[in-house]
């Protein structure tokens, strides 16, 4: 039973590969960044990469997908910026409600930041859900943390899940591993090893936890650092340098704090190891921190696909049923 998509948003790929390994088939990723765009062409040519503003896509071609998927802009809704909400022009949930009513989809994902769950923004929220009761759908807001599903980082993420009420009924969320995530220290050691430096081991027992989250994604942000003070102090304590990413890893004889490549933010941000980024070293840690860890889309597309499923089983059952007894 093979099941499909589209998605909004896309970005270098982070949700789009989480949903491929939890089976579904891409029919169309959109994504306003040229650059992100060559990302997604350059690891998957086969998929259909749409570089266009959302607000200038329709999905009318795409009726009854099985998915529509996004994570629509963060900035309308994080507090570290002005919180403006729907008032935001950033803000792309108006469109995302556009698009289902287009394509009528059996399930909606869409994700954003922590703070679209705040006390703030919960009438903004009721009015999201409404939109989506009034055309037919269950809906439920959750948070998740990425550490809670492989990912070497916390990276909390709102999540809002609406499926047709028939689907909704099989839907369950899924269940957190129940093994603890690789420590940053125990995730990174063959890429800071990978040049022989000799101090590597000393290392990995410094960098005994799990990442901060990793953030630096922002256009208005200078460079490709691992964020504000608060931040680059707490990689510190894993023996990371956070004010400026490295082109390779330490070499043997390096005494000097180790900084991130971007092959490592990668590697923290849920990315698979031969996951590539286009363009230069800002431009590609920016898509590596605006990223959805794919862990996280993996583990809820299983849970859709799941729900979907069911109900596709038990209705065929049904239809046998009934054809036996006429």
């Amino acid at each position: 039973m093979i099941f499909n998509s589209i998605e909004i948003c896309a970005g270098a790929g982070g949700q789009a590969i989480g949903l491929e390994q939890a089976g579904f088939e891409h029919l169309a990723l959109v994504e306003i960044e040229p650059i992100a765009c060559e990302t997604l062409r350059l690891n998957r040519p086969n998929w259909n990469v749409i570089n266009k503003d959302v607000k200038e896509f329709s999905a009318n071609q795409y009726k009854n997908v099985d998915l529509l998927a996004g994570g629509v802009p963060c900035p309308p809704f994080s507090i570290a910026g002005k919180q403006l909400g729907h008032l935001d022009e950033r803000d792309l949930f108006p469109e995302a409600i556009r698009l289902v009513k287009e394509c009528n989809p059996k399930a909606v994902m869409l994700e954003n930041v922590r703070g679209i769950l705040g006390i703030k923004f919960k009438e903004y929220r009721c009015y999201i859900l409404d939109e989506f009761y009034k055309m037919g759908y269950q809906c439920e807001w959750r948070l998740f943390n990425a550490s809670d599903y492989g990912v070497s980082q916390l990276r909390p993420r709102a999540i809002l899940i609406a499926l047709k009420k028939e689907y909704f009924d099989f839907f369950e969320w899924p269940t957190k591993n129940e093994k603890p995530p690789l420590t940053v220290g125990e995730l990174l050691y063959e890429e800071m090893a990978s040049l022989g430096w000799e101090n590597v081991d000393d290392w990995k027992l410094i960098a005994n936890k799990i990442a901060p989250t990793l953030v630096g994604g922002s256009k208005k942000h200078g460079g490709a650092d691992l964020g504000p003070t608060r931040a680059k102090q707490s990689w510190a304590l894993l023996g990371v340098d956070g004010k400026g990413l490295a082109d390779a890893p330490p070499l043997n004889g390096s005494m000097a704090m180790p900084r991130l490549t971007l092959k490592m933010a990668a590697l923290i941000q849920g990315f698979p190891k031969d996951w590539n980024f286009a363009g230069k070293k800002t431009s590609a840690y920016r898509q590596v921190g605006n990223a959805f860890p794919a862990p996280i889309a993996k583990a809820i597309g299983l849970s859709i696909k799941k729900a979907l499923k069911s109900y596709e089983q038990k209705s065929s059952k049904k239809d046998r049923f009934t054809s036996q007894i006429a």
